[in-house]
């Protein structure tokens, strides 16, 4: 019988955390000893505080995740979030491992971390695919493109200012709002900060646009969930001045002037999520979020 080939394995991690660093060399044993070779991002390399004494190769490039099995993301839920934007749709499927305290979308903690990287090694495993935002925004004579996981979230920014907006689908008008904003987010992004803002949880393994509105002055304009093929295009008529704020996955920013419009669609890619067939997301709501507790 020939020998099982070397799986690839990337790792992502967030190097501020002096976790990582403590973690790093368990998972290096690890693969050692289960025929396995690491490669390992230009940040890790570039941050490392101790010399790194075992072999691996370089993430150097985005088209390297595509040599790889699987990519482990070290850290917390904004690990992942940029983790998943750097893979982009070349497919490769991503694990977490939660670093920190209160991690949603990484199932994985430090505690049950070797189990669950024996499973994945021996391909005892299930693909979540999640969907993925795609957001062109056209702002002051330029055009630019975005992905997000979990949500783009248009503000007031700086200002003290209610903002107005209006919210087209599939070129019809949907509503006008006068509120600190609008988050428009996926099902995984639906228990992030549109949850805070009101707004329903839904299934990540559902395909959904999810529309909150942040305290919006009115009481009868509530969250709206509309179907994946839904094209949205926000606008902002009527306000005096810019600096409309725009951020996606809560980690990159953009400042819109009043004449910006804003695109958001489904994403032709997935985000391809590792997780096992004894995983209840019900219990992960429970344990992480209080779901279905009475109060103490």
């Amino acid at each position: 019988m020939s020998a099982s080939p070397t799986k690839q394995i990337g790792i992502w991690g967030n190097t501020e955390k002096p976790a990582f660093w403590d973690i790093l060399p368990q998972i290096t044993g690890w693969a050692s000893k289960n025929n396995i070779r690491l490669h390992l991002t230009t940040r890790i390399i570039g941050n490392k505080t101790n010399d790194i004494d075992f072999d691996y190769d370089v993430i150097e490039t985005a088209d390297d995740f595509q040599k790889l099995d699987f990519l482990l993301a070290l850290g917390g839920d904004g690990t992942i979030l940029s983790a998943a934007r750097a893979i982009g749709a070349r497919e490769t499927p991503m694990l977490g491992i939660h670093l920190g305290t209160l991690g949603f979308l990484a199932e994985v903690t430090v505690l049950d971390m070797f189990t669950a990287l024996d499973r994945v090694a021996n391909d005892d495993f299930i693909i979540l695919e999640r969907m993925v935002l795609k957001c062109t925004v056209n702002n002051g004579g330029k055009t630019m493109e975005f992905y997000a996981l979990n949500d783009i979230t248009i503000d007031r920014g700086s200002s003290h200012r209610l903002i107005n907006s209006t919210l087209h689908s599939n070129g019809h008008r949907v509503a006008r709002y006068t509120a600190d904003g609008l988050i428009v987010s996926t099902p995984t992004g639906s228990t992030a900060y549109s949850l805070s803002a009101g707004g329903p949880i839904v299934m990540p393994n559902l395909d959904a646009i999810v529309v909150t509105p942040i305290s919006p002055h009115t009481l009868t304009l509530r969250p709206i969930v509309m179907p994946d093929d839904s094209r949205l295009e926000i606008t902002f008529p009527d306000n005096p001045t810019g600096g409309i704020a725009l951020a996606v996955d809560g980690q990159v920013q953009e400042t819109l002037d009043v004449d910006a419009v804003v695109n958001i669609s489904k994403a032709d890619y997935k985000t391809k999520m590792i997780t096992f067939s004894d995983s209840n997301y019900f219990d992960i709501l429970s344990k992480k979020m209080g779901w279905g507790r009475r109060g103490e």
